[in-house]
C-alpha cells in the first residue's frame, strides 16, 4: 500500500495528469486533475456522459502520464465505481467541484486504477516500476 500511495502522492504534486483513451483506432488524450486515494486505491473522476466515459466503457485500458521533475507513466485498466461514499469523498476533498458534481459526486463517474504498472522516469531512463 505504501508504494501505491507513492504513485498517488506524485500525481497530487503534479496537479495535472493526462489520460489517454482510445476511440476506435484513434488515441485521445486530455488533461485531468480530480483524483482521490480511497480504500487503498487511486481513483480518477470524469464528468458523466462525455466522450471519455464512452471511450472507457468501450475499452477500459488507459494510460496516465504526469510530470513534476520526473515523468510518471501508468498503464492500467479503469474500473467504474460509483458508490456514493466514493463520490462524496472526492467532493469533500475538492469542494470546488461540488456545484458541477453534486452533493455526493452523482454527476461524475469515478474510476479506480486496476492491474496498473506505474513507471517513474528520469531523463528518459526508468528508475522505478510499481505494480498494483
Amino acid at each position: 500500500m505504501e508504494k501505491i500511495k507513492e504513485v498517488y502522492d506524485f500525481l497530487e504534486k503534479a496537479g495535472t495528469f493526462y489520460l489517454a483513451t482510445t476511440e476506435g483506432d484513434q488515441p485521445r488524450v486530455r488533461p485531468y486533475g480530480a483524483m482521490l486515494f480511497f480504500e487503498g486505491r487511486i481513483y480518477i473522476m470524469a464528468f458523466g456522459k462525455t466522450n471519455a466515459t464512452r471511450q472507457i466503457a468501450e475499452n477500459p485500458k488507459a494510460e496516465i502520464c504526469a510530470f513534476k521533475g520526473q515523468t510518471l507513466r501508468i498503464e492500467c485498466t479503469l474500473v467504474e465505481d460509483n458508490r456514493t461514499e466514493v463520490g462524496k469523498a472526492l467532493v469533500d476533498k475538492m469542494p470546488v467541484l461540488k456545484p458541477a458534481l453534486g452533493e455526493n459526486g452523482e454527476n461524475g463517474v469515478m474510476y479506480y486504477l486496476k492491474d496498473a504498472t506505474a513507471t517513474f522516469y528520469k531523463m528518459m531512463e526508468p528508475v522505478e516500476t510499481i505494480n498494483f
